[in-house]
């Protein structure tokens, strides 16, 4: 049994997850707003050193750290809290002692977001630059080297960072998408995963074995949320900026845009909640 100090335990995926691990483990709630269950809650924000030394009564073993901001502020916001106040938080614990660390990153860290947007090369490794435009990208991006920073300064940490897709509920799952307009996060609404799943990613990578180092996964279904083909959806959107080959190859009509071995032969995770289970 750990004890797991969870950020943004308030939220849509830190309620279920919090709730989810209390079955196992000693689970510290960290938000601005109350969880709203009966576990241990730290009001206040990662980002303040003096909301942080709230945590002092605690034993922590582990963060998962799922409090950010999202698109749609501001980028000084985006980068004080998702780069400094990460920093903040990371170094905290690191002093503190926890040598675990499970980080909410996006697959939005590549930039995608921005209509300008072309990806180097198809599908999206979990390496792929960062080539954002608005700040909230290169804020998740920005994160991940942050947590590189850490690690050089102490080796004996293990940090996982996801690239999480778009999270749905289980009940509530979008359409499958058409061949459509480019708009912004369009490359979201094709990358798609259920709550159930994206619980369970995070449950495995709390799970793995400790393991020293920094590692960048892309946390995504293996096929893509669409009724036609990805190269049609593709090519409509960018035309031959972008080559394509990849999904025209026979059985890659229908897969994900973000490459997603590298979760399945790290810690095992495969979405099943599949466009395939959708259509069935």
């Amino acid at each position: 049994m750990s004890n797991i100090l969870i950020t943004g335990a308030s939220g849509f995926i830190g309620k279920s997850l919090s709730l989810r691990l209390a079955e196992n483990h000693q689970v510290i709630c960290m938000s601005r707003k109350d969880p709203g269950f009966n576990l241990p809650w730290v009001k206040g924000t990662f980002a303040s050193f003096e909301d942080l030394a709230r945590v002092d009564n605690y034993q922590v073993d582990m963060l998962v750290h799922l409090g950010a901001v999202t698109g749609g502020v501001t980028e000084r916001e985006c980068i004080l809290v998702n780069v400094e106040g990460t920093r903040c938080l990371l170094q905290y614990l690191i002093n503190r002692g926890c040598k675990k660390y499970v980080l909410a990153s996006s697959i939005a860290a590549v930039g995608f977001h921005d209509r300008k947007f072309r990806p180097l090369y198809l599908p999206i490794t979990d390496d792929h630059p960062c080539l954002d435009r608005s700040g909230y990208g290169i804020s998740k991006y920005f994160m991940e080297e942050i947590s590189k920073y850490c690690y050089r300064q102490n080796e004996d940490i293990d940090v996982i960072n996801l690239r999480l897709s778009s999270v749905c509920t289980d009940d509530n799952m979008p359409p499958l998408r058409e061949i459509g307009p480019l708009t912004e996060w369009s490359l979201g609404g094709i990358t798609i995963m259920n709550l159930t799943d994206a619980i369970r990613a995070f449950m495995m990578s709390i799970e793995t074995p400790y393991q020293p180092g920094v590692r960048i996964m892309n946390a995504a279904g293996p096929k893509a949320w669409t009724s036609v083909p990805v190269a049609e959806i593709l090519r409509n959107w960018w035309g031959d900026d972008v080559n394509l080959s990849y999904f025209e190859q026979p059985g890659h009509e229908y897969n994900s845009v973000y490459e997603v071995s590298r979760i399945k032969q790290e810690i095992g995770f495969i979405a099943s909640h599949t466009p395939e289970v959708v259509s069935s």
